[in-house]
């Protein structure tokens, strides 16, 4: 992370924006296992209603490492001068696709500016993921999601091939109810699948 010299202005600027945002409607749907998320537009919308007026903007670009894994940084800024630059936060994209890529991009984007910007972006479980049979993270959860896309660009042909899989691995189809445990072997059953 970089900042300017002095982040005083900035740090009672985001105390302020923390103070007054208001929680965006979780009203985006996965289908791949029911759970509501808010989209990059309305977390957007939620820091650009009450930032300016704080003195506060950003920016985020997107960019790529060595390894071929995509990126993207962020810049919180105010108006006095200060700023934070963010580390980029990598990941490698399940479709090598330009769609791939920019699903990837987004996914980044809003996780990033809701960490930033204190958005809770995702469904809360109410710490069900912290007990003892532990949920399947929303992370594994997405990667499930991400190789189902994979398997065909058909949807039908999606939901069969799931389907199938579930019936042979015992699961519901409430992929919110798997354990982390159930999760880590689909997503190892499609990865060798998709091979």
């Amino acid at each position: 992370m970089k900042k300017s010299e002095s982040i005083i202005e900035i740090s009672k600027a985001m105390v302020s924006f923390q103070k007054e945002v208001k929680q965006p409607f979780k009203d985006a749907s996965n289908p791949f296992f029911k759970s509501k998320y808010v989209p990059l537009e309305s977390v957007v919308e939620a820091i650009t209603d009450i930032a300016p007026k704080h003195g506060l903007s950003f920016t985020q670009w997107a960019l790529n490492d060595e390894n071929g894994r995509v990126g993207v940084a962020t810049l919180l800024m105010h108006e006095s001068g200060e700023y934070i630059e963010y580390d980029p936060v990598f990941m490698q994209a399940e479709k090598q696709t330009p769609q791939g890529y920019g699903a990837l991009i987004t996914y980044i984007k809003r996780y990033t500016l809701s960490a930033i910007f204190g958005i809770t972006s995702d469904q809360d479980d109410d710490g069900n993921s912290s007990s003892k049979n532990e949920l399947a993270s929303d992370k594994q959860l997405n990667m499930v999601s991400s190789l189902m896309r994979n398997v065909s660009d058909d949807k039908k042909e999606q939901l069969e091939y799931f389907n199938n899989l579930i019936a042979e691995k015992g699961l519901t189809n409430k992929m919110v109810e798997w354990t982390s445990k159930q999760a880590s072997d689909v997503i190892k059953h499609l990865k060798s699948d998709l091979k």
